[in-house]
């Protein structure tokens, strides 16, 4: 008999419920700015690393292109940032922040801050906290999409 999965005891579901209250944090938040977490999280990539191919935005954010694309057609339509022709590749796609995105980027960070304040968190309850959802997330990562393909076999 398998052990029963009770769900107030599962760390799957206390990171959900956690992921939709930051969510209505950030919608809040951003609202001033008429800005999407997502929107919100390529700013916030494009303020740390500068000007990015979009295949390198995406890798950085975690977005694939068929979410990224229409999300920075978005930001630009908007005044945030620019898309070009990479000048070394016109293949590739770059992104960088207009004069409006970068004269923004303190006035975002005036408002959102960094959650240590609204959270109850010291720096260091920070920073073990989010090293340890980074360790979930790379256990999780690691599983391969094939893993449960036994089970199925067996019913």
């Amino acid at each position: 008999m398998a052990t029963p999965i009770i769900l107030d005891q599962q760390l799957c579901f206390s990171i959900y419920q956690a992921h939709k209250v930051f969510n209505h944090f950030y919608t809040k938040a951003l609202a001033p700015f008429s800005l999407t977490y997502s929107q919100y999280i390529v700013l916030l990539a494009l303020w740390q690393y500068g000007t990015l191919s979009v295949k390198d935005l995406g890798a950085r954010v975690g977005l694939d292109s068929g979410t990224l694309t229409p999300l920075l057609k978005r930001l630009e339509k908007d005044g945030w940032l620019t898309r070009s022709r990479s000048k070394n590749d016109e293949r590739k796609l770059d992104v960088a922040l207009t004069d409006h995105g970068q004269a923004m980027q303190e006035k975002v960070y005036e408002r959102v801050g960094t959650c240590l304040e609204w959270i109850g968190l010291s720096a260091d309850q920070y920073a073990q906290m989010r090293d340890t959802v980074l360790s979930v997330r790379d256990h999780l990562a690691d599983i391969p999409d094939n893993y449960f393909d036994h089970l199925d076999d067996a019913h």
